[in-house]
């Protein structure tokens, strides 16, 4: 057996003590916090192996909408519960740093790890490009709300608000942009998996299954793992406000940053494992598709149900640090997969534009 497959699986102990720690003891958060964390790697793991196992079975495209599909149910549990609270802006902060996670930190290190001692590596530029697009045009969607209410005489959230109600003209264009988002992504779905499926699940491309799982048990493992990295994450989440008073943190930093993090556990584990073994097809569609995701599918999703959980619906409708990175991150991710190759210089610098939008984010 691999040993990238082994060492992960040290850390399966600390699933139950989290759950012990949070559920049954009233430990202190830090303690929850560490143990939490610890706790999503193993599960982030078997979420790898098993998309490997799909993927080997039914091509790069479809392991990589599996993948995302579980990976993302962090993000959405994490929001559905913050939601329910009242944190509305923790919940938008939240899934921007996710899609900012996905773009910049995520694919950064896949390319850095995986282009370190090769000249470039390729993947299937029409795919790659396709979904770039989708995302680009989704962040193009997700800003118009906010420039409908500028030039209204409207402001724009501040970072230290939990919830903001901008009146029923705004919700209504929130909900129908939502609508258009998520029918979107059902056309992107029949683009990929259908009338162009060939771009995605290129025939003849061998792909190794190194455990020989059934599709059957390979579909199990990966709906466990995505609901095992969703309780850990939720329990993480419970923890952070107290973590971040005492660390002096603010909720817009730990929403858009940590909690992007710890959501992104998964993805950040199979991208970058596909990329040091040079399977970019995979790494590369597994971050854009998962971004595409949050902004097409996991955000619009929020909004609807934000009119029957919370106090009040959650417009589409971004504060300005989280309306000029995402434009800037998307932007910078379309332009170096145009060309179909990538190499660890250019994964540097997605690295280097994501280090410099935390560090805005510290001081907002």
């Amino acid at each position: 057996m691999p040993e990238w497959f082994i060492w992960p699986y040290w850390l399966v102990p600390f699933i139950p003590v989290a759950i012990i720690l949070d559920f049954f003891v009233g430990a202190s958060a830090t303690l929850i916090f560490v143990t939490a964390a610890l706790g999503v790697i193993p599960t982030a793991a078997l979420m790898g192996v098993a998309t490997e196992e799909l993927a080997a079975k039914s091509g790069p495209g479809l392991g990589g909408l599996l993948n995302v599909t579980f990976g993302n149910a962090p993000e959405l549990i994490i929001a559905l519960f913050a939601l329910g609270a009242g944190l509305q802006e923790v919940v938008k902060a939240s899934i921007v740093g996710a899609v900012l996670g996905n773009i910049l930190l995520i694919m950064g290190i896949g390319m850095l790890a995986g282009g370190w001692k090769r000249e470039k590596q390729t993947f299937n530029q029409t795919a790659v490009s396709s979904q770039a697009l989708m995302l680009f045009l989704a962040v193009a969607t997700l800003v118009l709300p906010a420039v409908f209410v500028l030039v209204h005489g409207g402001g724009l959230p501040h970072v230290e608000e939990e919830i903001t109600d901008f009146g029923s003209d705004v919700n209504t264009i929130s909900i129908v942009a939502s609508a258009i988002l998520l029918f979107t992504y059902a056309a992107g779905l029949l683009f990929s998996l259908r009338t162009h499926k060939s771009f995605f699940n290129p025939s003849g491309e061998e792909h190794g299954s190194p455990l020989g799982w059934s599709v059957r048990k390979a579909v199990g493992m990966l709906a466990f793992a995505g609901l095992a990295v969703g309780v850990m994450a939720h329990i993480l989440v419970g923890s952070l406000e107290e973590v971040s008073v005492s660390l002096g943190l603010s909720e817009f930093f730990v929403g858009i940053i940590i909690v992007a993090i710890v959501g992104n556990a998964a993805e950040s584990w199979v991208s970058i494992l596909y990329a040091t073994k040079n399977k970019m097809d995979l790494s590369v569609q597994i971050a854009i598709g998962s971004a595409t995701q949050l902004a097409l599918v996991v955000m619009p999703t929020l909004v609807i149900v934000s009119f029957f959980l919370g106090p009040n619906p959650m417009a589409l409708v971004f504060n300005g640090y989280e309306m000029a990175s995402l434009v800037i991150a998307v932007m910078a991710a379309y332009y170096v997969v145009q060309e179909g190759e990538s190499n660890w210089f250019e994964g540097l610098q997605l690295l280097a534009l994501y280090t410099v939008l935390g560090v805005v984010f510290y001081f907002a």
